[in-house]
C-alpha cells in the first residue's frame, strides 16, 4: 500500500509539511487482516491543502462483503470545526441481512462498531461525528421474484490526537470494515498474518 500525497500547493515533497509526511509514513505502516485488500486512491484536493486517501475491500470466499475508504486531511492553519490540523474521514458500506434493515437498534450498533474499533486500537481522537444509514431494496413487477437486499453505510470523521500515529486509525477503520462485513473478531492472543497491502489475494 502506498499512500498518495495530494496537495493544492504543487506536486512533490518540497512543500510538504514534516508533520504530514510523518502522518503518511504512519499510514504506510498499518497492517490489516488477510481478507482486507487496501490500496491508494486519489485524494480530494479542494477540502484541505494536503490530503491522502486509501480504499479497501473485504472479501470472503471470493465475495466482497464490505468496502470503504479513508481520507486524511491536513490544514497547517488549523480548522476550528476539526479542533486540530488533521481530520480522518471514513466511509464503510456492507451488505447486511435484509431482515436486519428494520432493526431499530441497527444504527446504534453500527456506530458502536466504529467507536469500539477506535478504542480497541488505541486510536485517540476528539470531535468524532458521523451518520449511519440503512438502505433496503425491494423488487416489483417483472422483478418481483428477486430477493430483497439491504446495505449499511457508515460515514464518520474524527480528529486524531497524535497524527504521527495514524496507523492505529487506519487499522481501526479496517476492523470496522471487517465487523460490518460479518467477520468474526480475531480471538485475543491469536496472531493474524496481515495482508500484503496493494496486492489482491496475497497473505503476508
Amino acid at each position: 500500500m502506498v499512500a498518495r500525497q495530494e496537495t493544492s500547493q504543487g506536486s512533490g515533497t518540497a512543500g510538504t509539511p514534516p508533520e504530514f509526511a510523518a502522518a503518511v509514513e504512519s499510514l504506510r505502516a498499518a497492517t490489516f487482516r488477510p481478507e482486507v485488500f487496501c490500496e491508494e486512491m486519489p485524494a480530494p484536493q479542494r477540502i484541505a491543502p494536503f490530503a491522502t486517501a486509501l480504499s479497501a475491500d473485504v472479501t470472503v470466499d471470493d465475495e466482497e462483503v464490505a468496502t470503504g475508504r479513508l481520507v486524511v486531511l491536513h490544514d497547517p492553519a488549523g480548522n476550528d470545526a476539526w479542533e486540530g490540523t488533521f481530520r480522518c474521514v471514513a466511509y464503510c458500506r456492507a451488505e447486511i441481512d435484509h431482515d436486519l434493515a428494520t432493526d431499530p437498534m441497527l444504527a446504534d450498533v453500527g456506530w458502536t462498531w466504529l467507536t469500539d474499533a477506535l478504542d480497541a486500537h488505541g486510536a485517540e481522537n476528539v470531535a468524532v461525528s458521523g451518520t449511519v444509514t440503512r438502505v433496503a431494496t425491494e423488487s416489483f413487477g417483472t422483478m418481483a421474484g428477486e430477493p430483497g437486499s439491504a446495505q449499511l453505510e457508515i460515514r464518520a470523521s474524527w480528529t486524531p490526537v497524535d497524527p504521527a500515529d495514524l496507523a492505529t486509525h487506519a487499522e481501526a477503520w479496517g476492523e470496522l470494515l471487517c465487523t460490518a462485513g460479518g467477520l468474526e473478531p480475531v480471538p485475543e492472543g491469536v496472531a493474524v498474518m496481515p495482508s500484503r497491502r496493494g496486492q489482491r489475494g496475497g497473505a503476508g
